[in-house]
């Protein structure tokens, strides 16, 4: 074809996602907090989230989002011979969260496993299934981000318990080759961590630890500050990578931290906020659930279409970064 030789790539073939039934707008955590609509708004831009109630669990969320990227991608569980799975609260310590979507969908003797990287777990994932799809080692991947962040925060601590909620988000990613270097799939990842500032984004407990799941702790200024440096740079470095430029860029769908940290990234890098998918309004904060999330809606509302140049991006505790390129 061409004479191209053949690249085999990791082609996203369906997007899902899954939010808990309870739906909590800032005026009725205001009832609960010592807060208030105006306070949360100006500072982060969020205006609802989604609580997981009775029954609802990181898994049961990871597994609705499965389901319904399977059904997007118009594949049985059975065909999916690796799961990952990013997420800071597991259902156990351990068996791994993602060996109970594996047997809800069917999937069973495949590779499956949890990745801890917090807000940036899915970036970590999307970056180890790619790896492991381009090696051979699978064929189909589920790559899933699935958080119940309300259960591991202080709600006596206002700056915090406001700006996390729950949910989860899926993609499929199929190994595909093509002589075409135009062809749809991951074009470029780039993952990063600094274990210096573990203090500044952290839960305070841990099995060797306290015996503890412990609670949610965080510097919001400094994590502000790292963010916006650290994402801006690790889009160049997935963009030079990959041979483009930020004007190449169809849609950016970054981690939905904080309105604030979005606009500011945004305007580093020069890039118009109309190119930015933004559900933090929605959602608030669902740390690893938080990418997959506003990309699925983004591709179900339309905006994101088959061809286009999509960045996703995202930092967490650790601290943890990264970013990738794909081609629809």
């Amino acid at each position: 074809m061409n004479g191209q030789p053949m690249t085999r790539r990791s082609v996203v073939i369906g997007t899902g996602s899954a939010l808990p039934k309870h739906a909590v707008s800032n005026a009725e955590l205001a009832t609960r907090v010592d807060t208030s609509d105006e306070w949360i708004v100006e500072r982060t831009g969020i205006r609802n989230r989604y609580l997981a109630g009775e029954g609802e669990t990181t898994a049961s969320l990871a597994i609705e989002a499965a389901r319904a990227a399977l059904i997007a991608a118009d594949i049985a569980g059975a065909s999916i011979d690796l799961i990952v799975l990013a997420t800071a609260t597991p259902d156990q310590t351990f068996p791994a969260t993602a060996t109970i979507v594996q047997d809800a969908i069917g999937a069973n003797g495949g590779i499956a496993f949890d990745v801890a990287a917090v807000c940036s777990g899915f970036l970590y994932g999307v970056g180890i299934a790619d790896s492991m799809l381009r090696s051979g080692m699978a064929k189909r991947a589920l790559v899933i981000g699935a958080e119940t962040f309300s259960r591991i925060l202080d709600w006596e601590d206002r700056g915090t318990c406001v700006l996390f909620g729950d949910g989860a988000g899926a993609v499929v990613l199929e190994a595909r080759e093509s002589a075409d270097p135009a062809s749809p799939g991951i074009l470029a990842t780039k993952l990063h961590a600094d274990g210096a500032h573990n203090q500044l984004l952290f839960v305070d407990g841990g099995p060797s630890t306290t015996g503890t799941v412990g609670k949610l702790r965080m510097k919001g200024r400094e994590v502000f500050r790292h963010a916006v440096t650290n994402l801006a740079s690790v889009l160049r470095e997935v963009l030079e990578e990959a041979g483009f430029t930020t004007n190449d860029i169809d849609w950016l769908v970054p981690h939905q931290a904080n309105a604030r940290i979005l606009e500011a990234t945004a305007k580093k890098l020069n890039m118009s906020h109309a190119k930015v998918v933004m559900t933090v309004q929605d959602h608030a904060n669902t740390s690893a659930a938080s990418v997959p999330l506003a990309l699925d809606a983004a591709v179900r509302d339309g905006r994101i279409q088959p061809g286009q140049l999509v960045m996703i991006e995202a930092m967490g505790g650790g601290f943890t970064w990264g970013a990738s390129l794909i081609r629809m």
